[in-house]
């Protein structure tokens, strides 16, 4: 017996999420993808939703690493030993007339994601394999959850879910309290706690139920199609499935309320669910308001040129023309442990080769050439075949970046965008992933979050105001919430580290948040003059990091990010 599952009518302050949710519980088509914080209850949605379903509805959960052949289906290799080939079927069949719900799916690869999208929108998964086709349906609910510091999708995936919710945990107390005590009395007695709320749950159960039945028959008039084919035009949205997603959403709300037509209403409370993840990314602000002058931070002089910024001090320099070094990321280290890319962690199946002494074998391949080859399912040594994996994703750069007011001097901060631009121009592949923190004055912010556009770099770059005090610490603090197994930091910094987090030294502090980056590392060093400190260059020694002085950014060709012992 299951154990019980926390009800949908609990949940606490999730009101986008669950209406998207009771919408594609309605209607198979609209998937559903839910972002946001961690722990903010996406996981607890989705199983919940489940639960609200028929009794014998299935909840099927993707493991993260799932291969082709579990997901979608592939040779059974039991039937096939036997002498009776045959097709098993996947996770995707399994979920027929229940959820099936993706954890992480950002870190699902593109192509098997491609393919759910597909069987969502068909209703019908088509299995072919080694010669054997079959038809399966395949209708069911389909939910992705992602935590967006931890990658982003790609915009055509993007697109291809109907529904999009941003879950933010709450912020408020109150909520907070409710949120926590509910889940206390689950966990304390779940089958009590769900006894509670059997009547909500049986009447949400039996509404959705009879609101499925009637689907069909709503209206949605003509004035209505303008209506949302307009709304979509206004948002710049160019994909046809965003009209789609808005028609079957606004019907599934409207047989929800009982209505017999699509109104103007119903269309209101679904477009931003329908656009959000689809509108087109506003511009970068031309010149972000500066915060108000802080109080000078603990262990400041007051003689310090830095220690009282004004928005007036605040310039803005255009990058220099600067062609970066590519970096150089090993994956593993001479004892053959894991030190960049992956963290060990293996990417989907994509094809397998023949070897006799295969790391990881591939049952179904070596099967088939042993029959193949002989007619019988027992395989020989120069049948065996391994399974070759892609990666799961491309690299994250994370670049943190001194816009203090030391970067003035010479124009100093020209060279500094440059040799961000550059070395976006050389490192990034169509897979990669850049995080822009910039930080000055009292404090460092994330000027452009997770994000496979490096235009979107080049352009908050060249907006990036130059002025205030160096905050090293807290840049490289923040810094540090967005690496991933697969980062690589590139900090552009001239050290001089004058307001601090934790003590009274700023310098100290630097030095222990850059100890706390787990990830490949490299310093460009943007000091100048004969009073040099030569900190940036210790610091790089401290973490056994990439270091190349900014003058030098565009005469060197490959920047080696972990150094040989």
């Amino acid at each position: 017996m299951s154990a019980p599952l926390f009800p949908f009518t609990a949940l606490v302050d999730l009101e986008p999420l669950k209406l998207a949710l009771e919408l594609a519980a309605l209607d198979e088509h609209l998937s559903v993808l839910a972002r946001g914080d961690k722990g903010a209850g996406k996981s607890t949605a989705a199983r919940a939703l489940g639960a609200l379903l028929a009794a014998d509805a299935p909840f099927v959960n993707v493991p993260i690493g799932a291969t082709e052949d579990r997901l979608l289906g592939g040779l059974d290799v039991e039937r096939a030993m036997k002498g009776e080939p045959a097709l098993k079927p996947g996770l995707v069949s399994r979920a027929h007339g229940g959820v099936l719900y993706i954890d992480e799916v950002n870190l699902l690869p593109d192509h098997l994601a491609d393919a759910l999208l597909d069987v969502v929108a068909s209703g019908v998964h088509v299995l072919e394999r080694e010669g054997f086709s079959e038809t399966q349906q395949a209708r069911f609910v389909l939910v992705g959850s992602m935590n967006p510091e931890e990658g982003a999708l790609r915009p055509q995936l993007l697109d291809r879910f109907a529904l999009s919710v941003d879950v933010i945990a709450p912020a408020d107390p109150v909520a907070r309290r409710a949120v926590v005590e509910r889940r206390l009395r689950f966990d304390a007695d779940p089958s009590a706690f769900v006894s509670a709320w059997s009547g909500e749950q049986e009447d949400r159960a039996r509404r959705i139920a009879d609101a499925k039945r009637h689907i069909a028959d709503v209206n949605c008039p003509p004035d209505v199609l303008d209506y949302i084919a307009n709304a979509v035009c206004e948002r710049g949205v160019r994909s046809l499935r965003a009209d789609l997603a808005a028609i079957r959403a606004s019907r599934a709300l409207a047989v929800l309320e009982g209505a017999s037509a699509v109104t103007r209403a119903h269309v209101d409370a679904v477009l931003p669910l329908v656009l959000g993840h689809r509108a087109a990314a506003s511009p970068p602000q031309v010149r972000p308001p500066s915060p108000p002058p802080p109080s000078p931070p603990r262990g400041s002089k007051p003689d310090d040129p830095e220690a009282t910024p004004s928005s007036g001090q605040d310039r803005v320099f255009p990058p220099a023309d600067i062609r970066g070094p590519t970096l150089a990321t090993p994956s593993r280290s001479a004892v053959g442990q894991t030190t960049g890319v992956g963290g060990g962690r293996r990417g989907a199946a994509i094809h397998s080769r023949s070897s006799e002494t295969p790391v990881e074998i591939d049952a179904r391949a070596t099967v088939v050439h042993a029959l193949a080859s002989t007619g019988l399912a027992r395989p020989r040594i120069e049948d065996l075949h391994e399974k070759i994996r892609a990666p799961l994703g491309g690299r994250r750069f994370v670049f943190v970046v001194d816009a203090s007011g030391s970067q003035a001097a010479h124009q100093r901060m020209r060279v500094v965008k440059g040799a961000v631009i550059g070395i976006l121009e050389q490192s990034a592949r169509r897979q990669d992933e850049v995080v822009l923190i910039a930080f000055r004055g009292a404090s460092a912010s994330v000027i452009l979050p997770p994000t496979r556009h490096a235009d979107d770099a080049a352009a908050a770059l060249a907006y990036l105001p130059t002025g205030g005090r160096t905050p090293l610490a807290h840049g490289l603090e923040l810094a540090a919430q967005y690496v991933t197994d697969s980062t690589t930091l590139v900090l552009l910094t001239d050290g001089h580290a004058n307001v601090p987090t934790r003590s009274d030294d700023p310098w100290a502090d630097a030095v222990q948040a850059a100890a706390a980056l787990k990830c490949p590392v490299l310093i460009v060093d943007s000091e100048v003059g004969p009073n040099a400190t030569g900190r940036a260059g210790q610091l790089a020694e401290t973490l056994g990091a990439g270091h190349v002085r900014l003058d030098a950014v565009g005469e060197t060709s490959v920047v080696h990010l972990i150094r040989e012992s």
